[in-house]
Formats: structure tokens, C-alpha cells, sequence
């Protein structure tokens, strides 16, 4: 069986208040954030999405404005799935510079309602059908989307937990990189 459509969702919203400068323009291994999750999305996606805040940065692809004065991940992902044009949708946190196309697709075929990693939310796989749900969960300010799970059918398959460490400081993502650089022989995720 083909894998079905999928839609790869950037999630470029945050207001990197840890990281003390957008986390988008920070730069891995000579690419930015957003140029490399932008990329590997690209690799595991027939479309490609970025959601954040209109005009706060400068992307060298456009950015579906999430539509709320909130940030936080529910925001993006309700404008993500709105803008989706496939049933379902794959979300990539621009601070997961480690995270590959195979597991994202690996998000994709587990999906149900959602597919997370146990640890998180993020990133994940979140499908149509999920939308009223957080679209109710939104309005009511109910932002978790850890406190959504109760009232969806989500799957959490089996992921490599090394590849879904997040930037959330410039030490982390120091970090990161230092472990892109150990894998110089080996092929690099994204």
C-alpha cells in the first residue's frame, strides 16, 4: 500500500524567551533552524506549511499567520491543520534539529487522531479529525495539548528518543550540533 498524502506543518511561533533571539534564524551545522526543518519536512511531505506569527520574521518561504494571541503549540497546529490541504499532518517544532523524514513519517503512519512520542507532544502526527477538538480546547483557552489526549484516539509509536531532542538555549543547541559533528561518517538526520 502507498503511503497516503501527507502534510508537513513548520511550526515557527514560539517566543523563544529562553533562547533570547528567534530560534528560526539560529543556525545548525551552516543552516538555519527553519532552512533545515523546512528541508527535511520537504524530504517526507507532498506539502509543506510554515505556521508562526505573520511578519515577525524574515523566512525565504511564506508563513500562515496561526490566527491567535496565544502562543502556544495549539495555536499552530489548529492553523496548520486548517491550512492542510491532506487529512493528515505531520508538526515539526523549528527547534528539532535532529528529527529525521523517516520519523516523521513514522508519526504519519501511526496516526489516528494523533501520534506522539511518549515524552511529549511535539513533534507529532495530528490528523483532520482532531481539529474540533482543539479548535473547543483553543477557544476555551485550554491550551494543553497533553490535557487533548483524553478525548482523542492517539497513538504513540515507537520513535528513537535521540532524535527528538529540542533547542530550548543556545547551550542546547550547541549541544545538538556537537552531535551532528559526532556523526561525520554516518548519515545525518534531515
Amino acid at each position: 500500500m502507498a503511503d497516503p498524502l501527507l502534510t508537513g506543518v513548520l511550526l515557527v511561533g514560539g517566543a523563544s524567551s529562553r533562547f533570547g533571539s528567534p530560534k528560526a534564524l539560529a543556525t545548525v551545522r551552516g543552516e538555519t533552524l527553519a532552512d533545515r526543518c523546512w528541508r527535511v519536512l520537504g524530504e517526507a511531505c507532498d506539502e509543506r506549511v510554515a505556521v508562526g506569527k505573520s511578519g515577525e520574521l524574515s523566512l525565504p518561504f511564506p508563513v500562515v499567520d496561526d490566527g491567535s494571541a496565544v502562543r502556544a503549540p495549539i495555536a499552530g497546529i489548529v492553523a496548520g491543520l486548517r491550512a492542510a490541504v491532506h487529512a493528515v499532518a505531520v508538526f515539526l517544532p523549528v527547534d528539532c534539529p535532529l528529527v529525521d523524514a523517516r520519523t516523521l513519517r513514522t508519526l504519519a503512519a501511526a496516526c489516528r487522531d494523533a501520534a506522539v512520542p511518549r515524552h511529549g507532544p511535539l513533534p507529532g502526527a495530528w490528523a483532520k479529525t482532531a481539529l474540533p477538538v482543539l479548535e473547543r480546547r483553543l477557544a476555551a483557552g485550554r491550551l494543553s495539548l497533553l490535557g487533548a489526549y483524553a478525548e482523542l484516539d492517539v497513538a504513540y509509536p515507537p520513535l528513537d528518543e535521540n532524535l527528538l531532542a529540542d533547542a530550548d538555549t543556545p547551550g542546547d543547541l550547541a549541544a545538538l550540533d556537537r552531535r551532528l559533528t559526532g556523526r561525520s561518517g554516518c548519515a545525518q538526520p534531515g
